[in-house]
């Protein structure tokens, strides 16, 4: 009979719920595509995009993806105003924010801070020095890292282990933990210094020294998809999660209610039309609501109400609960 060898914890490799990104292949897309876009939540949910200076772009949900690696959507990112001559505070960045109550297995602010590995799949327009970047939220520090793109427009794929920090924990709360930023084009507010590779330091100038400019040009396409952050040194295979999985993880911070042909009778006891109801899936915090009129809505964590006056043709309206990082 053979024996199975029990291995110490320092060499146990955790292989269920491992990823600590929500959709990391891109499979929600509850916004849909994003037009004219500097600073918004692009189209694929728990990415955002952030712009200084003159580049716009717009974001979709892609099906241009790497061969045989089992995924079925992009996030793509296309320039569609260049920002061709950086002024010194011009950035543009891609972001995904982790909520802090989630990384409290990561001993930040201990001496048995965890290392972090980030594997992902990129597909950019530029080749040389891209800059992949941990925020420390918390503390307000930052570890930033270089990356080579070989050849442009060609799928490749990027590891990047991250040392933990050892000099502050993460809060214990609903709010921002961790960001990760892919950075796109950066002045020199933020390239002028001398690059701090896989150190928590906190000089802007040292960030993203050699960066590229991703969004020189309109015809510019920038690609994403694969994302996973684990505990650990070593980056393992993507954790590929059902749709259904991914939806209900994306839904805690952005919920779309889509309308239904049923009417309403009048509140017998103020005359407006009313509705109640549940969130799919309990929100961070209250979330905030934007419907189409003539509904006015309101929404605590796990549920909403609304009321409307018009009450001879009222319908169950769209509406959006927000309650992003």
């Amino acid at each position: 009979m053979a024996l199975s060898k029990i291995l110490p914890a320092s060499q146990k490799v955790q292989t269920v719920g491992k990823n600590l990104i929500i959709n990391g292949a891109m499979q929600v897309a509850q916004r849909g595509t994003q037009t004219n876009q500097t600073t918004a939540f692009t189209a694929c949910d728990r990415f955002d995009i952030a712009v200084n200076g003159a580049a716009i772009m717009t974001t979709s949900q892609d099906t241009t993806v790497p061969s045989g690696q089992g995924f079925s959507n992009s996030l793509k990112i296309d320039v569609t105003t260049a920002d061709s001559s950086l002024a010194a505070s011009d950035l543009a960045l891609l972001r995904h924010k982790i909520e802090a109550q989630n990384l409290q297995h990561l001993l930040y602010g201990t001496s048995d801070a965890k290392n972090i590995t980030l594997s992902f799949w990129v597909r950019s327009p530029k080749t040389g020095t891209h800059i992949i970047e941990l925020r420390h939220a918390n503390a307000s520090y930052y570890n930033s890292q270089a990356y080579t793109i070989n050849t442009a427009d060609t799928w490749q794929n990027v590891t990047v282990t991250f040392d933990g920090y050892t000099a502050a924990a993460f809060n214990n709360d609903n709010g921002l933990g961790l960001v990760i930023d892919w950075w796109l084009a950066a002045g020199s507010t933020f390239s002028g210094g001398t690059l701090a590779s896989n150190t928590w330091q906190n000089t802007d100038a040292n960030r993203t020294v050699g960066q590229v400019n991703c969004v020189d040009n309109a015809a510019n396409n920038f690609y994403l998809t694969g994302v996973q952050l684990e505990v650990g040194s070593t980056a393992t295979d993507f954790e590929h999660r059902s749709y259904g999985d991914e939806l209900a993880r994306c839904q805690r911070y952005y919920e779309i209610y889509t309308s239904r042909t049923t009417s309403f009778a009048p509140d017998n006891q103020n005359g407006n039309a009313r509705m109640m109801g549940t969130f799919a899936v309990n929100k961070r915090v209250q979330p905030t609501m934007t419907s189409t009129s003539p509904w006015t809505l309101n929404g605590s964590i796990n549920a909403y109400e609304g009321y409307s006056s018009n009450t001879s043709n009222v319908y169950y309206p769209n509406f959006t609960a927000d309650a992003e990082l």
